[in-house]
């Protein structure tokens, strides 16, 4: 909301169906806006609009807010954020997965620097109040807010290695965790699927989680994957589901540290957990019944996206993306990373196979005609299995290299989207179809998510109701995030709206064609 309240137009919405983001049946109605504030609502009289907005027959809705973002760096990019704003969203929470843009010492600074390089800009701040204090400074077309990353904690204070924190490296993760919080973050998130989250233990996680709670933050999960087991008190205890173990994990955390948990983009990979999401999300029911606040969010698609060096073991990424590399040049550790790659690419538990993931996004123009290939396919190509070809192309381009891959079946997207204790997430970036921004082919949730919710699964599915939908977009996530000025429409709020048109309205953007408005 930039600008002087006093340079504010008054502006009158007339007309609209109202969905207030309640969840409750719609109705017709105006809606004044004075100095950025929603003034009045319902039949407004006597009211001196400077802009007045017919919306007869189109929704007038809360702006969405996207509860689940990665636009740390977008955001200082291109400050208009438009694939965001084009889908309605008007708030974004950043920093999930257990990344963040800040606090940046050691090793943390190096990789967000690499990061920085892919995007052009020069990282000019370190602690997490001057990351804030840059956007601040810059301006921004949304409402922007940040988790504090558990992964950078630790690669600040701990660096890229697979093994516990020291009682003295615990305090320093404690006090970084206090002064982020104290600067600005909303919670802390963990990415358990990653380096160097998956090499973190529960009760790691817990003691972080209760000096966020301190200050009334909310606890994010990027839940572990399968294989990985749980760490509890320096033993990894394998777990033959290691979904619903992971789901238990992260209730647990809430549970014990005392503060909100969200299980982030919730759903279930490979068929060999298809349906369990029906057991994940009763665990989810039974938790808040006994007084723990865990909730989900949720994109409406079944492909995820990530880095390629995911599909390799834990251990072998431990020390980094270099590490990696260094050890799939070696032989002799190449070989048994083939072995346990192969496993979890084609064997009875896999997640999804070569043929299932596609590249997205690569560093050099070199090999850009795969971009769009399957590993499959970009191994046929380079006349290599499909292991030698990940793990030369990871090489090849330092890294960087990412991966759309098709894990999830469209029951289980439904069952998670009916019920009441998810919200919607985009688990996207604020992109552009311009500029450096619009490169490569990325997961479509980044323009589609929420006009995908109302034109496929409201409209033409019916899975949910149109108020239900609004709700998981706005007063669901602004609770969670304890924004009581946003997220409904009611006098005083913030004027954050949205109006569509609900007999059109739908995503556009394909993995064919993702940077599509």
């Amino acid at each position: 909301m930039g600008g002087s309240l006093a340079s504010k137009p008054k502006i009158l919405i007339e007309n609209g169906i109202i969905m207030d983001g309640t969840g409750n049946p719609w109705f017709r109605g105006d809606v004044a806006i004075e100095n950025g504030r929603i003034l009045a609502i319902g039949r407004v009289k006597d009211f001196q609009a400077d802009m007045r907005i017919d919306a007869t027959n189109f929704v007038v809705c809360p702006g969405f807010i996207d509860i689940h973002g990665h636009s740390d760096l977008a955001v200082i990019v291109d400050p208009k954020a438009e694939s965001k704003v084009m889908q309605g969203v008007t708030t974004e929470l950043g920093g999930n997965c257990g990344h963040s843009p800040a606090p940046l010492e050691g090793y943390a600074l190096e990789e967000e620097e690499r990061s920085a390089e892919r995007y052009g800009i020069k990282i000019d701040w370190r602690s997490f109040g001057e990351y804030l204090d840059r956007i601040e400074r810059q301006g921004c077309s949304i409402n922007f807010a940040c988790l504090l990353g558990h992964g950078t904690v630790r690669w600040c204070v701990v660096g890229p290695d697979d093994r516990d924190p020291t009682e003295e490296e615990m305090e320093t993760m404690k006090e970084l965790v206090d002064k982020s919080m104290r600067e600005g973050a909303f919670g802390l998130s963990t990415g358990l699927m990653y380096a160097p989250g998956c090499y973190a233990s529960t009760e790691e996680i817990i003691e972080l989680a209760k000096v966020v709670a301190k200050h009334g933050g909310i606890y994010a999960s990027h839940i572990r994957r399968r294989g990985e087991g749980i760490r509890r008190w320096g033993l990894i205890t394998p777990r033959i589901d290691t979904l619903v173990e992971a789901v238990r994990e992260t209730i647990e955390v809430g549970e014990r540290a005392g503060l909100p948990a969200q299980i982030s983009h919730h759903k279930a990979m490979g068929r060999v957990n298809w349906g369990k999401v029906k057991k994940t999300l009763a665990m989810v029911e039974d938790a808040r019944l006994r007084g723990v606040d865990v909730t989900c969010d949720q994109y409406p698609y079944t492909a995820a996206s990530s880095s390629l060096a995911s599909i390799f073991p834990a251990w072998a990424r431990a020390g980094g993306t270099k590490k990696l590399i260094e050890r799939l040049r070696d032989p002799e550790i190449r070989a048994k990373i083939r072995e346990e790659t192969i496993e979890n690419m084609e064997g009875i538990g896999a997640e999804y196979g070569w043929g299932d993931a596609y590249i997205s996004y690569l560093k050099s123009e070199k090999n850009s005609h795969l971009i769009g290939k399957s590993l499959k396919e970009a191994a046929e190509l380079l006349e290599k299995d499909p292991f030698d070809a990940a793990a030369d192309l990871l090489a090849e381009e330092e890294g960087s290299v990412g991966i759309v891959y098709f894990a999830m079946c469209e029951e289980d997207v439904i069952t998670v989207m009916k019920n009441r204790n998810v919200m919607v997430g985009s688990d996207g970036y604020a992109l552009s179809p311009k500029g450096i921004l619009g490169r490569g082919r990325p997961h479509p949730r980044s323009y589609g998510t929420y006009p995908r919710v109302l034109g496929v699964y409201v409209r033409e599915k019916r899975v949910i109701p149109w108020e239900e939908a609004i709700r998981k977009m706005t007063s669901m996530p602004s609770q969670k995030l304890g924004l009581f000025d946003r997220g409904l429409i009611r006098p005083g709020m913030w004027a954050d709206i949205v109006v569509f048109n609900p007999r059109t309205i739908k995503d556009r953007a394909s993995f064919d064609e993702p940077h599509r408005f």
